[in-house]
């Protein structure tokens, strides 16, 4: 009795001690996750602080302007694309930035000086960006330790290989609704139950289906339902991202080339169906209130997107590539030195009878390569492409390339003892070190060099109106502004640069500070194909074909009041023409403008926009210098 009184016990404290170190190492997992999320978080901001360039107007006409919009009224200056005159856009994505400038408005009751809200205000939307992210950084390291392993090699290579990629390090801290999708889309993929897939084969050759539950705890289907709520959401945001989804679920319906049993019973089937409309119906309530708050009437922006962009294929407008943009300049720049690894990922993904993996992580890659095929495959068909268009697939091209970069520069030591582990070595360190190298260079000049003249140049005006008129800088400006000596709401600057070639009021901040700058609105009257839409120029074309015209009918002859500029900005190449026409026997004679260069700026080697050649340029007028400015 005594002896199997004490083998009892043992056996009792062993199980207690297995539970204790299950529930250790558990403990470990979360904080070292916590760790590496505040460690992740720190370096996107730092990234985003860094980040001093103009990439696409979207990043601030798309997201920033509406914010403003949406916090500080009508008669802010923000200026609101057709885009959102036209109800294409989701207004949850700039709803995100407008909280953070309301934070900042309703700071300490915002008694904060007119200059030090000013900044905040411009660092509100970075810091929400960085988070957003980290986050995306975050979780793909996350899925990828779900599909190789808590603290292996190749889950790590994934968290660096983001950090240190130029592209993301260049565009994840802007504040693109494609940045957003990717978060969303990386956290999605992270809960989303990759063994509906398929499970290890039980053995059991009578039936087609593992054995292994799936959705029996609420841990499981809450998993699903948060999987599915942050998809729906990147679906709102991006309509394109649906195309993600439609391949997972095709693929988990199809099988092809899927290995393992499937765990799709009836059942389970069902509960995916169930889940599927509820959390649908959850985003889709919770998009049109959102959506009829903000645009006065019941509207739904992804229809609306679809039919302008893709029926009325209005973005064309903006430009059109070859079908093989995506292959030839999509996926190398997204990628940049790990391309190669990329590839090596896409094709080996598919070869499953040499794969070394569990079947779930075997399926999970090559749901994440159908992914990419068909996303790039569907996005080649339309006319107008960006490589933001494809970030989203950034975790994937990470985690598939994750094995490959991790074999290619590393090693394990050979294991001495059967109680030690083995150690990780590195081979061919020259060459990583060059490509760390390659990336800080291109991450580095594209984020601080190239294209900084337009964030410089909004900044020196935005310092300039704080100068020349400090009892105007209230924000918002007041309802009941008066016109004193020094200030009667004269035109500040003057922008002659192609349209949207600089942050807007998210830069200029003060609402007084009065700025005027080309457009380009798309033909929306005319159909595809058209002799109309062929013909058609918008304003900033006329500008460009004609300048000296423009200026004309910028400031004509008959006109009650002349709106002159205080400043005016554009690229050096405007400069002979501002000239003639300002000249003494010009047409704008009578203005007396005497130009003046006061600022100009390099703006990188190369511009993928001949109108953006050269610096820069700021001239002053003098005008208002010189004579007393007509009251509007």
């Amino acid at each position: 009795m005594s002896s199997g009184k004490k083998k009892t016990n043992a056996g009792a404290s062993s199980s207690t001690t297995r539970t204790a170190a299950k529930s250790h190492g558990i403990s470990l997992i979360t904080v070292r996750a916590r760790d590496a999320l505040a460690v992740v978080f720190t370096v996107r901001l730092i990234n985003a602080v860094c980040v001093r360039t103009f990439f696409q107007p979207d990043e601030y006409f798309q997201a920033l302007e509406p914010a403003w919009n949406l916090v500080f009224g009508e008669d802010s200056g923000a200026w609101l694309t057709w885009e959102w005159k036209h109800q294409l856009r989701s207004s949850i994505h700039p709803t995100i930035f407008a909280f953070g400038y309301w934070i900042v408005q309703h700071f300490e009751g915002s008694g904060m000086p007119p200059m030090t809200k000013a900044k905040w205000l411009l660092a509100a939307p970075k810091v929400l960006q960085a988070g957003f992210a980290a986050l995306s950084d975050w979780y793909s390291w996350r899925l990828a330790e779900r599909l190789y392993g808590p603290g292996s090699a190749a889950a790590w290579s994934v968290l660096l290989m983001a950090l240190v990629n130029p592209w993301q390090w260049y565009t994840s801290t802007r504040t693109f609704s494609n940045c957003f999708e990717t978060t969303l889309t990386a956290m999605a993929l992270y809960y989303w139950p990759w063994e509906v897939l398929g499970t290890e084969d039980d053995g059991n050759a009578e039936s087609k289906y593992s054995s292994i539950p799936i959705f029996q705890t609420w841990s499981q289907i809450n998993n699903l339902r948060l999987s599915l709520i942050l998809a729906a959401f990147a679906v709102l945001l991006r309509p394109t991202n649906v195309l993600i989804w439609a391949a997972i679920g095709t693929l988990a319906v199809t099988r092809a080339t899927l290995t393992g049993k499937s765990p799709l019973t009836l059942r389970n089937f069902l509960i995916i169906y169930r889940e599927v409309v509820f959390c649908g119906s959850f985003v889709l309530g919770l998009s049109l209130l959102a959506d009829r708050l903000y645009y006065g009437e019941w509207t739904f922006p992804p229809l609306t997107f679809l039919h302008f962009n893709v029926a009325q294929d209005l973005a064309s407008f903006y430009g059109e590539n070859d079908w093989h943009y995506y292959l030839s300049q999509g996926i190398p720049l997204l990628g940049t030195t790990i391309t190669p690894f990329i590839l090596q990922g896409l094709y080996r993904s598919l070869d499953s009878e040499n794969s070394n993996w569990p079947v779930v992580t075997s399926n999970a890659l090559k749901a994440l390569s159908f992914v990419v095929f068909t996303n790039i495959s569907a996005l080649s068909f339309v006319s107008h492409k960006e490589v933001r268009f494809i970030t989203p697939l950034l975790p994937a091209f990470h985690i598939l390339a994750a094995p490959y970069v991790t074999s290619f520069f590393t090693t394990l030591t050979n294991v001495t003892s059967a109680s030690s582990s083995p150690t990780l070595g590195w081979k061919r360190t020259p060459l990583l070190l060059a490509g760390l190298l390659v990336n800080v260079i291109i991450g580095g000049y594209l984020s601080y060099f190239h294209a900084a003249a337009p964030i410089k140049v909004v900044n020196y005006l935005r310092s300039e109106f704080e100068n020349i008129h400090p009892k105007h800088l209230a924000i918002p400006q007041s309802a009941n502004i008066t016109v004193d000596e020094d200030f009667a709401q004269e035109l500040f600057a003057l922008f002659l640069t192609p349209c949207h070639a600089t942050p807007w009021r998210s830069h200029l901040v003060y609402p007084a500070l009065r700025a005027r700058a080309l457009t380009c609105e798309p033909p929306l009257h005319t159909s595809p194909g058209s002799l109309q839409r062929q013909v058609y120029q918008d304003e900033t074309r006329r500008f460009y074909a004609d300048k000296v015209g423009f200026l004309k009918e910028l400031w004509p002859r008959d006109a009650p009041g002349e709106d002159m500029a205080r400043y005016i900005v554009g690229y050096e190449d405007i400069g002979p023409a501002l000239f003639e026409y300002f000249s003494s026997i010009g047409p704008g004679a009578r203005h007396k403008v005497e130009l003046k260069r006061v600022w100009d700026s390099w703006n990188g080697l190369f511009t993928d926009d001949d109108r953006k050649a050269g610096r820069l340029v700021v001239w002053a007028t003098g005008f208002y210098d010189t004579v007393s400015p007509i009251e509007p």
